[in-house]
């Protein structure tokens, strides 16, 4: 797979529901061995099984959308363990799992797979044209 939008993210941006520069966005490290990801039926943070998840981030910071493109300051997981992650997670952060709308899916990075050892994990978003994500 390739990193891509959720459907019900890319509708949320555009019905209004996800403001990405207002509302708390969040990243999850996951292990694939424990979720398969579906673009098309997945929603919601309860949508990704709570075996999956490796580690949750802080919320972004830095958070600016130019011309379509979503970007965020460069991000720290602080002392991971547990199983590897392939792929990493956006979602709109609500404070309840059934309405946290999950935004992007990530597998195709600079550091992916990566396998916790109880230190840190930095995220260093591209630089590219596209950064972390286009609409």
């Amino acid at each position: 797979m390739a990193n891509a939008l959720y459907d019900k993210g890319r509708e949320g941006f555009l019905a209004g529901d996800i403001d990405w520069d207002a509302h708390v966005i969040k990243a999850i490290l996951v292990d694939t061995a424990d979720y398969t990801v579906n673009l098309s039926a997945h929603q919601f943070l309860s949508d990704i099984p709570g075996a999956a998840r490796v580690a949750v981030s802080s919320a972004l910071t830095g958070k600016t959308a130019s011309s379509g493109v979503a970007d965020a300051d460069d991000l720290t997981f602080p002392g991971v363990s547990g199983d590897p992650a392939e792929a990493l997670v956006l979602y709109q952060d609500t404070g309840v799992e059934a309405t946290s709308r999950l935004i992007a899916y990530i597998d195709t990075a600079t550091g992916l797979p990566v396998t916790p050892n109880g230190g840190d994990i930095s995220v260093a978003w591209d630089n590219g044209a596209n950064k972390i994500f286009k609409l």
